[in-house]
């Protein structure tokens, strides 16, 4: 696989620092709210990222942090009367529900912060030891002029930064650019003990305690939105090195910013949405459908026009999918004819194709065109009206199900339950509502002679065909 290196802006061949596995670390959310559309665009690039090194072959290790103290935090805690661990608790668990909703897989690994302070300060302090860092009163900067390499993800060196840009000016430190590993505790917020008395750790310290603790000194691949590059990895790679002596991560992968109907998504702009406010409109998979439609590193305009589209595409991929399944029941057990075997060596090379395309950069766009174009002709060549046989039905879906599920769609289940099955089910529901169980038992029987059993869940009834 080749992947465009932020570093050294090529694309590069893949080659894992452990052969046969790949470790990645991806920067995860800060949880002080719902995350937005914005922040969905890595979490399911990355996600797919993974799941396409699995299906070919490696071992991956996926290891993505939740910031659970910050500024953000504690100002969001303060506003809602309640403390920072409760807050962080409520939106992690909000944004587990969002992110499987997207098709997001929960990673091997999520790392809090303020449950790696001891890694934090150990870190902190081995800096300190080394002379790239030092403290002011209870304050614990990077010292970024002991860096000379730093600014070589970002391509900008210390003089060509203006002191206030996108840096936290303070009068303290010997640098402009010198950032805070750690923070002396203010009045009513969060703190732990170290050597440079109370207080927390800064954003970018985390990061790199957290990493290297799970994926070792040297890891694969580390990734996050374009907007993270500086300052937050140039600081994830001038303290993980200078601490270490060692490369910190061997290729940066980084995804081009939404727009919401080409503006930038502001607040004040009023085009902001958080992924739970999207749900409110439109099925999530199809958000995650639109997302992997454009190349992960171009920039992508968010809209209720594409979503649709996406959302329709979905929909035909589903309906060649359904057909064959449907076809399936009741196809004939027979060899392959000339047709299907011509089919079926189609099949393989629009694997291959999807494989290809794939390994260009993670490059969804034409993955999808692949898959679409195989939907078309699994339609054709698999038509009803010819009985296809069971071994090339399975063969075509087969096909299907790997490149789908690769890129995180098309994993509904098909309900094939008849309408009036489904009606007596819900009547029945009703009928215990009601109380009125001699009903009920007499709805479920009739459920029974149709077929289908129905299975009572803490969900609600699950009917199966028998």
């Amino acid at each position: 696989m080749r992947i465009y290196n932020t570093m050294t802006r090529r694309k590069e061949e893949l080659v894992p620092v452990h052969e046969g596995e790949v470790r990645i670390y991806a920067c995860g959310p800060t949880v002080y709210n719902f995350f937005h559309i914005g922040n969905a665009r890595p979490f399911i690039i990355f996600d797919t990222l993974r799941r396409f090194l699995r299906h070919q072959g490696y071992k991956v290790t996926f290891v993505q942090n939740f910031t659970d103290i910050d500024d953000k935090l504690i100002n969001r805690a303060k506003e809602e009367n309640t403390t920072v661990a409760e807050l962080a608790d409520r939106y992690i668990a909000e944004y587990f529900k969002d992110a499987q909703a997207l098709g997001v897989e929960k990673a091997d690994v999520h790392p809090r912060a303020t449950q790696h302070i001891g890694e934090i300060i150990r870190l902190i302090k081995k800096l300190e030891d080394t002379g790239h860092a030092y403290a002011v009163n209870g304050d614990v900067y990077f010292d970024t002029a002991s860096d000379s390499d730093y600014g070589k993800l970002s391509g900008q060196n210390l003089e060509d930064r203006e002191a206030g840009k996108r840096v936290e000016v303070d009068d303290v430190k010997k640098n402009p650019m010198d950032f805070a590993l750690w923070k002396a505790q203010k009045p009513g917020e969060p703190a732990w003990k170290s050597p440079w008395g109370m207080g927390r750790p800064g954003w970018h310290i985390e990061c790199s305690a957290m990493s290297m603790k799970y994926l070792g000194e040297t890891f694969d691949i580390h990734c996050g939105g374009v907007d993270l590059i500086f300052p937050h990895h140039e600081n994830e790679i001038a303290q993980s090195e200078c601490a270490t002596g060692k490369p910190f991560a061997k290729y940066w992968m980084h995804n081009g910013h939404i727009n919401v109907d080409n503006r930038k998504m502001s607040k004040s702009l009023g085009n902001f949405f958080t992924v739970r406010d999207i749900a409110q409109q439109y099925d999530l998979e199809a958000v995650r459908m639109f997302m992997l439609s454009a190349q992960y590193r171009s920039p992508i305009n968010f809209s209720r026009e594409l979503i649709e589209q996406a959302a329709s595409s979905l929909a035909r991929l589903y309906t060649a999918r359904n057909n064959a399944l449907f076809l399936l029941e009741s196809a004939p057990q027979r060899p392959m004819n000339q047709q299907e075997q011509a089919f079926a060596r189609r099949a393989d090379k629009a694997l291959n194709d999807f494989d290809q395309a794939m390994n260009d950069d993670l490059n969804t766009a034409d993955a999808l065109g692949v898959i679409f174009e195989y939907a078309r002709d699994m339609n054709t060549a698999l038509d009803g009206k010819n009985a296809p046989c069971k071994e090339a039905l399975e063969k075509g879906l087969s096909v299907l199900k790997e490149m789908t599920g690769v890129l995180g769609i098309l994993s509904k289940e098909l309900d094939t339950t008849p309408e009036a099955v489904k009606a007596l089910v819900e009547a029945r529901v009703q009928a215990k509502k009601d109380k009125d169980f001699a009903k009920a038992d007499q709805l479920r029987q009739q459920v029974l002679e149709m077929g289908y059993a129905i299975e009572d869940t803490p969900k609600g009834p699950k009917v199966r065909k028998l």
